[in-house]
């Protein structure tokens, strides 16, 4: 430990807020050396065994190595590591990669042998990371009050950190740095422009300009293992040593790329993974290309995709440092300086952006709905309904959102929710499968077919004899060594096996398999030519034209682009119809479909057998409910909108004059379908629909006191003195009546509607309008003479009284000859 490091002048108060406080935050620059240095600095300090966390399996590794070659020891000794698929057990300190953390609280809460627990790199904000910290804080409060706990990272807003860890002591530490001279575009890149050759063209620039002066190695930035193989192939030429160095590379490999170089200059080509806790030597020149590959919960897969975004500035500036570490460097960018603004502060927390199901199963495994835990950034509400609905899908979860006994063998499986569950539901023959669903696609170009991936992972040499499609073997690779892994953990029979009313052993097929995993995407065929599907969610998906699997009638999509109104399949596998009754036997159910047929302009009335929305059966329904004819009925009004006869609208129109009885716009009248229901039963057709009289309806829309109360306001007829109903029109301002005149005859006082005149229309014998008036007494008095002088020529057989008030109603003509 002769090597000083910058960390080395705080690690005085750090210890000492330890001692104090038993909890810390640490800000640390790059190249401080507080991976190093700090666990050996707290090894004297607290009781107890100390874990370190570290966001990847390459960093927790190097960092046990590092610290115990700095005790002079073997790893084993003081020093141990644990990650996926390896361990080695340490005596005081043990470097854990966050998801272990994570499996060692929900075996042992109060973490027996435990004095502190560090996470390491905290800014990177995994979901694990929030989540073990969340988890540890409260196993603190309730059962190890004596625990200590350390927050590190080298890019952090510290301070709501602090606040969350009760007002924890923030502890600084400057770094050591030397210069480091940035270089941008002189203009941002073209729209077009393509990641790869632009990467590449960068990267020879700065070797050369580097080459004579500053030299040492050069550190590439690059968004994932795709891009950094590309780019290696463009860079073929130049004089140097390309690496590559990328999470999913062997050991043996990443190893290489962190030895010292040998004879040529070297240029590493490596992903976000190089920007903290690993030990590059003799890095002098950054580039920088300015994204990085992030997790983002995609809809469409139904998993965690990584997209490739641009990078914060604090990432920018993380990676920048790398080049000043052991002398002056550069940092090439690939972005002009006016596009620095644009770019986001601090990448954002996974917890916001990810899928919640593995959260929320830890959360249920733990006995947490979440809200009791301190999160730094609480997991949206929505992100965890989604999950907790997929696993009560799947099981996991019970009615009552509580673990089932099948939940937690889930929580124990490294995998998705959705892959783990195919697992222990599958049994062994599923692993190839899960890990295959785990990865990236391994061939490129090749069409949908699950099997077809399959096949390459169980031969690739007899796949690439009868196939044409490009394999790319390290993704194979890695794909046998998970499945390998998986088998081991799977039961040799799973549960869908060999059960009553499952399947028989060993006969689960690619679609079956996926079906269990994707119970939401299992697709029947539309009918029509082109290879259409409705999904047993509910969504509409696609294949390409000539994909062979879009002949199949039932499939299940393992992969889709994501697409809201109907989606493209990228990857999936046929399912015979009896697999799926086997597997859902539970959820297949008899349903009396009666529904309004818009193109057919009448109800269907139909029984279905439904998985989902899939109609795996459909017979015609010989006698449905009148209830559930209305309910179609009410369907297609609402789909063709209200017919109206001549009463229907006169009462409605009386209706709308007494606003306390309610509006009777369509809108209204269609939202509201307790009134309409009753008189629906028997309108199955739109002709039906449209010789509708809704009268009798809207009169039991307002009740009997509604009805008395019209009466008396707005009436539907005037009574002529004859006795005679004559309907008052109420589709004007005025209400409105037409009549012969020799029908009012001595009516003395203006008819009236509740408290409104009447407009009156006379009407001549003949039935023509001859006079209109508002005041009947007046008109008699006034306009009447001129209309008898009129009218007694034309009409000699019909009475036109001096005095029509004395005189008697009438509807008759006088005999001829009289």
């Amino acid at each position: 430990m002769s090597q000083s490091f910058p960390i080395d002048a705080v690690t005085p108060e750090l210890c000492a807020a330890i001692a104090a406080e038993g909890r810390a935050v640490l800000v640390a620059p790059p190249g401080a050396g507080k991976t190093t240095r700090v666990p050996l600095a707290l090894m004297g300090q607290v009781a107890g065994r100390i874990l370190m966390l570290e966001p990847r399996r390459l960093a927790a590794r190097a960092a046990a190595e590092r610290l115990a070659e700095q005790l002079g020891e073997a790893l084993g000794e003081s020093v141990g590591y644990r990650i996926r698929g390896e361990s080695l057990r340490g005596a005081r300190i043990e470097v854990v990669t966050e998801g272990i953390l994570t499996r060692m609280l929900q075996s042992d809460p109060s973490l027996d042998g435990i004095g502190c627990v560090i996470f390491d790199e905290f800014h990177e904000r995994s979901l694990n990371a929030d989540l073990g910290l969340a988890l540890v804080w409260e196993a603190r409060a309730a059962l190890r009050p004596d625990l200590a706990v350390l927050v590190m990272s080298a890019t952090l807003d510290a301070e709501p950190v602090a606040a969350m860890l009760d007002d924890a002591p923030v502890i600084r530490s400057e770094g050591r740095a030397f210069p480091v001279e940035t270089r941008w575009l002189d203009r941002p890149l073209p729209a077009a422009a393509r990641l790869v050759p632009e990467a590449a063209r960068l990267i020879t620039e700065a070797e050369a300009a580097t080459r004579e002066g500053i030299g040492g190695t050069i550190l590439a930035f690059l968004p994932g293992e795709g891009e950094i193989h590309r780019v290696a192939a463009l860079l073929g030429d130049l004089p140097a040593e390309i690496v590559a160095l990328y999470g999913a590379m062997d050991f043996k490999a990443q190893r290489a790329a962190l030895a010292p170089a040998q004879g040529k200059r070297r240029i590493v080509l490596a992903t976000s993974i190089a920007e903290t806790s690993l030990t590059i030597p003799g890095v002098t020149v950054v580039v920088d290309a300015g994204r990085a590959r992030r997790a983002r919960f995609d809809p469409a897969s139904g998993m965690s995709r990584l997209v490739t975004e641009r990078v914060s500035r604090a990432e920018a500036e993380q990676r920048r440092g790398r080049a000043g570490r052991v002398a002056e460097g550069i940092c090439y960018r690939l972005w002009a300086r006016a596009e620095e603004g644009a770019l986001p502060a601090f990448a954002p927390p996974e917890i916001a952006v990810a899928d919640l199901s593995g959260l929320a199963l830890e959360l249920a495994l733990w006995g947490s709905d979440g809200s009791d835990l301190a999160f730094l950034t609480p997991p949206p509400e929505a992100g965890l309904t989604e999950a907790r609905a997929l696993l009560h899908e799947l099981g996991a979860l019970d009615a009552a959102g509580r673990i089932t006994s099948h939940g937690r063998a889930l929580a124990a499986i490294p995998l998705h929710p959705r892959l783990g569950h195919m697992l222990l539901r599958a049994g062994r023959d599923a692993a190839d499968l899960a890990a295959l669903l785990a990865e990236r696609d391994p061939l490129k170009g090749a069409p949908a077919d699950l099997g077809l991936r399959l096949a390459a992972i169980r031969d690739a040499k007899a796949f690439a004899d009868r196939y044409p499609h490009e394999v790319n073997r390290a993704v194979i690779a890695r794909i046998r060594e998970e499945a390998r892994r998986l088998r081991a953990m799977a039961p040799a029979k799973g549960s869908a096996q060999g059960s009553a009313g499952g399947l028989s052993a060993g006969s689960l097929s690619a679609g079956a398999m996926a079906a269990l995993a994707y119970p939401d995407r299992i697709g029947l065929r539309r009918k029509g030519d082109q290879p259409r599907y409705i999904l047993s969610g509910g969504k509409g998906a696609y294949f390409n034209d000539g994909e062979v699997l879009g002949q199949n009638r039932l499939i299940v999509a393992s992969d889709l682009d994501g697409d809201m109104r109907e989606t493209r399949i990228r990857m999936a596998a046929p399912v015979d119809e009896a697999d799926l009754r086997a597997l859902f036997a539970d959820r297949i159910t008899m349903v009396e479909s009666v529904e309004w047929s818009k193109r057919e302009g009448r109800i269907l009335a139909r029984a279905q057998e439904r998985l989902g929305a899939l109609v795996l059966t459909d017979r015609a329904l010989d006698q449905p409910s009148p209830e559930a004819l209305a309910r179609a009925a009410l369907d297609g009004l609402r789909q063709n909108g209200l017919s109206w006869t001549p009463a229907a609208a006169r009462m409605r129109a009386r209706i709308a004059l007494l606003p306390e009885l309610g509006p009777v716009d369509d809108a209204t009248l269609l939202a509201d379908d307790d009134w309409l229901l009753p008189y629906l039963g028997n309108s199955r057709s739109l002709a039906a629909l449209r010789g509708l009289d809704l009268t009798e309806a809207l009169k039991a829309r307002i009740g009997w006191e509604g009805q008395r109360r019209l009466d008396e306001a707005v009436p539907a007829h005037f009574t002529t003195p004859l006795g005679r109903k004559v309907p008052i029109d109420y589709d004007h301002e005025t209400p409105s009546i037409e009549l012969r005149l020799q029908e009012l005859f001595g009516v003395t006082r203006h008819p009236m509607a509740g408290v409104r005149p009447l407009r009156i229309t006379m009407l001549s014998p003949g039935g023509k309008p001859i006079a209109v008036t508002t005041d009947l007494p007046g008109f008699w008095t006034g306009g009447y003479g001129d209309v008898r002088r009129d009218m007694r020529g034309r009409y000699p057989r019909h009475p036109w009284p001096e005095d029509p008030r004395e005189a008697d109603p009438t509807l008759r003509a006088k005999p001829r000859g009289t």
